[in-house]
């Protein structure tokens, strides 16, 4: 089972299968669940199918990930992911195999396998 946490707080009844950020909006399998504050980390221990961010500080990912897309923000996977992580700004950490291309304009890629 999945554990979803925006900001520290566990979100309970999704599934956490899809993460969507946008215009600082957070949706969780299709529920809104924006947090009060505009600083926006989000925590995912299982598996994703997909996270598409338009702005965060953090993404933290703990299992397998379908595909990653920010415009802003930090990235960093614990599992593998099956295709892409993009990110137009911020760092992309990641602790086990990529399937897929790795890009990013500003920041630094780094693999720890």
């Amino acid at each position: 089972m999945n554990t979803t946490k925006i900001n520290g707080v566990s979100i309970s009844n999704v599934r956490g299968r899809n993460v969507i950020i946008t215009n600082g909006k957070v949706i969780v399998d299709g529920v809104d669940v924006t947090p009060d504050s505009k600083d926006i980390t989000i925590e995912i221990a299982g598996n994703v199918d997909r996270l598409q961010v338009d702005a965060c500080s953090k993404i933290v990912v703990t299992g397998d990930v379908g595909s990653i897309a920010t415009q802003s923000g930090d990235v960093e996977v614990g599992g593998s992911v099956k295709g892409s992580v993009q990110t137009m700004s911020g760092d992309v950490d990641s602790g086990g195999a990529i399937g897929g291309s790795v890009t990013t304009m500003s920041g630094d890629i780094r693999s720890r396998k």
